[in-house]
Parts: structure tokens; C-alpha cells; sequence
């Protein structure tokens, strides 16, 4: 029998943003994000699951 696993990794870091609002700072931290300054790797990792992969 052949079965499909989904592994999922948690990685997670807190950083300090600079803004003017809550929303402001989610906006900056994305677009931080997306243009590569902030890049998670194994030293923020936080978890794994595994499990069956049910479609």
C-alpha cells in the first residue's frame, strides 16, 4: 500500500519593527520578509509534524 505523509517544519523568529502602528509594523515585516532581509533557517526552528495526507 502506498500512502501520502505531509511533513510540516515550524520555524519562527520575533524581531523589532520600527512603525507608527500595529499594521504599519506587519506591513514593513512582510515586505522585509518578501525581499529576503529577514530569512528564517534551522537556528529558528521550532517543530515538526508528520502525518497521513488526506486530500
Amino acid at each position: 500500500m502506498n500512502y501520502k505523509i505531509e511533513i510540516k517544519e515550524t520555524l519562527s523568529r520575533r524581531i523589532d519593527i520600527e512603525a507608527e502602528s500595529e499594521s504599519e509594523a506587519i506591513i514593513k515585516a512582510k515586505s522585509k520578509y518578501r525581499k529576503q532581509e529577514i530569512v528564517l533557517d534551522s537556528s529558528d526552528y521550532i517543530d515538526t509534524e508528520i502525518s497521513i495526507y488526506k486530500e
